[in-house]
């Protein structure tokens, strides 16, 4: 079963303060998604949203590295090595990608980091309801992508403002 998003007020409810006061700027929403620019990442735009399994997804692009990425946060994957490599298998509705994921922690939170190199890779998360997450050990999490598709398009249209 899809796990639902909660709203933005739930992201910084359910994160450490430090997480949710990170250096990230509010351009709007769209899709049930928080659209945001980060600095950090040349003034990249990203989408953002909080998911009752206690993630917190964001799905953006890189402007330093010319990349998009889907990254994935939650407290309870403390097991997650920051830059440790991770073989990990995407299902999109049925259809699926090998990917490798990076360890990261922003702020305490462990994660992984997903870079790929391909655009329409966004749009095909975008055009599929439900994004599935196994390692290793198997399933990690499931992702609500209702909404994606006018997200990612707000995400592009900050893009585009930004240059």
């Amino acid at each position: 079963m899809p796990f639902k998003k909660l709203t933005t007020l739930a992201v910084a409810a359910m994160l450490p303060l430090s997480v949710a006061a990170q250096e990230l700027e509010a351009w709007g929403s769209a899709g049930g998604w928080d659209i945001l620019i980060d600095p950090s990442l040349g003034d990249g735009c990203l989408i953002q949203a909080a998911y009752s399994d206690g993630s917190v997804v964001r799905i953006g692009f890189d402007r330093n590295e010319g990349m998009g990425y889907v990254t994935a946060f939650n407290e309870a994957w403390g097991d997650i090595e920051e830059g440790a490599q991770y073989g990990i298998l995407f299902d999109l509705d049925g259809q699926e990608y090998d990917a490798t994921a990076t360890g990261i922690y922003l702020n305490g939170v462990p994660g992984a980091d997903i870079y790929f190199d391909n655009p329409d890779f966004l749009f095909d998360i975008a055009a599929k309801y439900t994004m599935t997450i196994y390692n290793e050990n198997g399933y990690v999490t499931a992702i609500d992508l209702g909404g994606t598709m006018v997200g990612l398009e707000g995400a592009i249209e900050c893009q585009n403002e930004m240059g």
